[in-house]
């Protein structure tokens, strides 16, 4: 009953409440969870013919270079937490359009040594007697 008076400013207004160990004024890096969702989400997709990793992966680099631009312009601003995430989904973005162009590649390759093995065979041979 004797702490009725005090406040905590920090807790009246919700504007000014800050995550569970983020300092005070300090903001998320825009983007940085969505990097980590789409690099991880790239590897995953690397195997579904290489297509979806491989656009997921692009989309999350190209998002992750205008994060880190901003972040390296003003680093008082942002979160090392939410750098440390935008960094993490960069290298699995990575990993995960390395895979996707590895997978891809081999499939043209095999499209491409099916086609020529069924383009060699005697097709005349099967028609008509």
């Amino acid at each position: 009953m004797e702490n009725q008076g005090t406040q905590n400013p920090q807790n009246a207004n919700p504007q000014f409440q800050q995550p569970f160990g983020q300092p005070f004024g300090q903001q998320q890096l825009p983007n940085a969870t969505a990097v980590l969702v789409l690099g991880i989400i790239s590897i995953v997709g690397c195997f579904c013919y290489g297509i979806i990793g491989l656009v997921l992966g692009i989309i999350a680099i190209v998002l992750s270079s205008k994060a880190d631009k901003m972040y390296l312009a003003n680093p008082a601003i942002y979160s090392e937490a939410s750098y440390k995430n935008m960094k993490a989904g960069r290298i699995c973005a990575i990993v995960g359009t390395c895979l996707s162009a590895l997978y891809f590649v081999i499939i043209i390759i095999y499209i491409a040594f099916i086609g020529t093995l069924l383009s060699g065979m005697p097709w005349e041979m099967f028609g008509k007697h």
